[in-house]
């Protein structure tokens, strides 16, 4: 099965979900048979519990996670720029190649805000992303230049977070 047309979805907002909701909609494609990539942008350290299930889920679901391992060092992103200049040529390379149906770029948005990728860099992959292949981005603080340019764009709205009482982030919910 192939789609017939790709569109761009954003998934956007400070509320939990965005990385969820485009693990879902991958799993839902891997159901019907589509073959899934998600590159994970500025998340370079640790297996999450996706990496697991995408082993199992092989070979129409592929992971490949980028970054340093931690956090982006916000007083000096030289080197986090760099790391991330490479991955998102890897994830063009790979988007263009037209194998997958869906192409997920995991916290590319989180990348944008953080300057480690330009807004123009991910507005020309929009552009540039094969016809019959979805693209979904996520992270939060979307610039509108993205919003303007998506078919689609979802805004997660945190109303009330168990993070806020003290509950750190636990295996197979949050990782």
């Amino acid at each position: 099965m192939a789609l017939e047309r790709g569109y761009v979805q954003i998934y956007t907002g400070n509320g939990k979900g965005k990385t969820t909701a485009a693990l879902g909609l991958a799993l839902r494609a891997v159901g019907r048979g589509l073959k899934v990539c998600v590159f994970q942008f500025i998340k370079g350290g640790g297996l999450y519990g996706e990496h697991f299930a995408a082993e199992k889920l092989a070979p129409l679901f592929t992971i490949i996670q980028s970054g340093r391992p931690g956090w982006v060092n916000t007083k000096d992103i030289t080197e986090d720029r760099s790391v991330a200049q490479e991955a998102f040529a890897r994830a063009e390379i790979l988007l263009k190649s037209g194998e997958f149906d869906l192409f997920i770029c995991d916290e590319i948005i989180g990348a944008v805000g953080f300057g480690l990728i330009d807004v123009e860099q991910v507005l020309e992959l929009m552009a540039k992303k094969p016809e019959k292949s979805e693209l979904v981005l996520t992270g939060r603080n979307a610039n509108q230049q993205l919003i303007d340019a998506a078919d689609l764009v979802t805004e997660m709205r945190e109303i009330k977070h168990y993070y806020k009482a003290g509950v750190p982030a636990r295996t197979g919910i949050e990782m």
